[in-house]
């Protein structure tokens, strides 16, 4: 991980143990790493919903869309749901369960928050550029996910 990485996950480690709430936290956390690093254009959280069958729009930073409920297994989001992996779409039209949220999206990256083992909401970012998504941005959006995990 670079150091700007390093320095998000201590403003993200900073934000979980403040005294802020759930929703305000995921908020200022989707807020900070679309303002901080350039190919994340629109960042949110989905939340799995009580009956654990759709996944619910929470805080997010960027567009509005309307995607604001989501079928475990429909749609990247959804599978990253019902799988509990991480996955990355480098390029969106060559995904055939892709779910349009803009014509201007090009890649995605969803990542799972995993809680006791159990799949609870996951980080979803879009990016306006192609092929953006590393290895480096995997390992460091993992980490922030484990990071907020505790507030599950």
């Amino acid at each position: 991980m670079n150091n700007l990485h390093q320095l998000l996950l201590n403003q993200i480690t900073t934000l979980a143990c403040s005294e802020r709430s759930q929703l305000e936290i995921l908020k200022e956390s989707s807020e900070l790493l679309k303002r901080t690093i350039f190919h994340y254009d629109w960042v949110g959280f989905y939340i799995l919903d009580n009956q654990a069958s759709n996944l619910i729009l929470g805080p997010y930073t960027g567009k509005p869309t309307e995607h604001i409920c989501i079928p475990v297994g429909k749609g990247v989001c959804g599978q990253v749901a019902q799988s509990k992996t991480l996955k990355v779409v480098q390029d969106v039209s060559k995904e055939g369960n892709y779910i349009a949220c803009s014509v201007d999206v090009q890649s995605e990256i969803v990542v799972p928050i995993i809680k006791n083992g159990e799949f609870v909401a996951e980080i979803d970012i879009d990016s306006h550029s192609p092929s953006p998504f590393t290895l480096d941005d995997q390992e460091f959006l993992s980490a922030v996910c484990k990071i907020l995990s505790e507030l599950f």
